[in-house]
């Protein structure tokens, strides 16, 4: 769109780049709110990197928001844990898997505070997916 400028560093990585042709071919030219992201009470607004649930902010950590960004707009999509870290921390991240492990149980705490509102599911010996709509 006219205002926004977009970059993504080389290599490329396959997954990454689908995603941002599918978000910019869904998304409406002239107002980017109508992307916003909304499941029962939670609502991510990739437009100003909001996140609330029932109306109230959360505030969230930029890998944090990156991670449930990635996960939120691929319902149902489910990711492992290497391919996680290559899409939210890169390539160069030398850290182990475990370190999604916390993010994700990081995020948890902060959007799932009612015990019937499971938004990220756990794909036990896989990883992570978003709750299928």
């Amino acid at each position: 769109t006219g205002d926004q400028v977009d970059f993504i560093v080389s290599p490329v990585n396959k997954d990454e780049l689908e995603l941002r042709i599918r978000k910019l071919a869904v998304q409406p030219e002239n107002d980017s709110d109508d992307f916003t992201i909304i499941v029962d009470d939670l609502k991510i607004n990739p437009a100003n990197y909001d996140v609330t649930i029932s109306g109230k902010r959360i505030d969230l950590r930029f890998k944090e928001y990156e991670l449930l960004l990635l996960l939120a707009s691929n319902p149902g999509r489910v990711y492992d844990r290497a391919t996680l870290l290559n899409q939210i921390w890169g390539y160069d991240y030398f850290g182990g898997t475990r370190t999604v492990d916390v993010h994700v149980r990081r995020l948890r705490s902060k959007i799932e505070t009612e015990s019937d509102k499971n938004f990220i599911e756990t794909i036990w010996n896989v990883g992570y997916r978003f709750r299928p709509v």
